[in-house]
């Protein structure tokens, strides 16, 4: 299997991908770590994870790898990668994740796993006496067990619940052997900046910094914008288009490695069902034609800044409730100034030409065209 770095250079070669110091650093370290894993396995056992999880005095075998901050090996777990958005973070982490030769991997949005932590630790509160801290160790066996190679990607900490968590759970994960990649936004020394009881957070940037190889992402530019310009969004009629939004898609994502996503919202689990480098690509009927309303649509257009939506319809009037999702998503797109890629029946203009709301759809209209031009191509997503 190609490791990441022989991918990266498959990528120049094409001309997804331009020239760049820090990319290139930064993919020379994920391959030396793609290396080290083919000879690294956490111990497993009676004297192996549970045994020295029950704080037993051995501690997990050394990933041998190049680490930045020394010529030493085996000090390190893993990597963490910050730099402000658009600076191939994710893509970055993508070709490492589809290099490694690790069954027991996954690759998660940071808030999605966050919710899916606090839900087990809620479930164990239910089940049985004790509090939240103590179920921390059992989540982070189970964790292990079934992933010792995790991918983290857009790793950021705004609420206090997660703040109070984190310390003593990746404390666990790191004891368990188990390694992980990171992306962020933020430099760990930045991460709960001005939160509520921010010294109880500190230890947990100590572990970061103490765990993981520390590398920033720097570039001059946003490289999404450029993947953008010059390119068409809007295709149509719809049959004979899907070919140009995988063309798209993989233009976007700079190849990346296509995968399922986790969206959570108000409590609610659904599933982007391929998304990479921060973008998702999603079907019409799914996204419009059910239930999602303007909370989901939020949380979308928060997280992706660029959706390739397929088989927008000729929507008649008796499909009125599905016209108004339709202009809320479009109104959240353009909003978080997101890149549409869409292929639909009909033009713009001839989207819903009658029927309840068909006044306030011209402001739609208006929206997909303006969408199209270049001056909203040039724009960085909002957030």
């Amino acid at each position: 299997m190609p490791g990441p770095l022989e991918k990266y250079r498959a990528l120049l070669a094409e001309g997804a991908l331009g020239p760049d110091s820090a990319q290139a650093m930064a993919v020379e370290k994920l391959e030396s770590l793609t290396k080290a894993l083919n000879s690294y396995h956490p111990e497993q056992g009676e004297r192996g994870w549970l045994a020295r999880f029950g704080f037993g005095e051995r501690s997990p075998k050394q990933l041998q790898w190049r680490s930045g901050d020394s010529e030493a090996t085996g000090a390190k777990q893993g990597l963490y990668i910050f730099g402000a958005v658009g600076r191939g973070k994710s893509m970055l982490m993508d070709l490492f994740f589809a290099a490694a030769n690790v069954e027991a991997k996954r690759r998660v949005h940071f808030h999605a796993f966050m919710q899916e932590v606090h839900g087990a630790i809620f479930r164990w509160q239910q089940q049985m006496d004790g509090d939240r801290e103590a179920q921390i160790p059992h989540l982070a066996r189970e964790i292990a067990a079934q992933s010792w190679l995790l991918c983290f990607d857009e790793l950021q900490v705004t609420d206090i619940a997660d703040a109070m968590i984190l310390g003593r759970l990746f404390q666990a994960l790191f004891d368990l052997g188990v390694v992980m990649v990171i992306t962020s936004n933020r430099p760990p020394d930045d991460l709960y900046k001005d939160g509520l009881q921010r010294e109880r957070f500190l230890p947990f940037i100590a572990l970061l910094k103490e765990r993981l190889d520390l590398l920033e992402l720097e570039a001059s530019k946003d490289y999404r914008i450029g993947r953008k310009m010059g390119m068409q969004v809007y295709f149509t009629p719809v049959q004979g288009s899907e070919a140009y939004l995988e063309d798209s898609f993989r233009r976007l994502t700079a190849g990346g490695v296509a995968k399922p996503e986790t969206m959570s919202v108000l409590g609610r689990n659904w599933i982007v069902p391929r998304a990479a480098d921060g973008v998702a690509f999603l079907d019409f009927e799914h996204l419009c034609g059910g239930s999602f309303g303007p909370a989901d649509y939020l949380a979308l257009t928060t997280r992706y800044h660029a959706i390739v939506l397929s088989g927008i319809p000729r929507l008649s009037p008796d499909r009125r409730d599905v016209a108004k999702r339709f202009v809320t998503l479009v109104d959240a797109i353009y909003e978080h100034k997101v890149t549409l890629v869409c292929s639909a029946e009909v033009g713009p203009d001839d989207l819903y030409p009658a029927g309840d709301g068909s006044f306030e759809f011209h402001r739609t209209v208006s929206r997909l065209m303006e969408m199209q031009s270049q001056d909203y191509l040039s724009q960085v997503h909002l957030k």
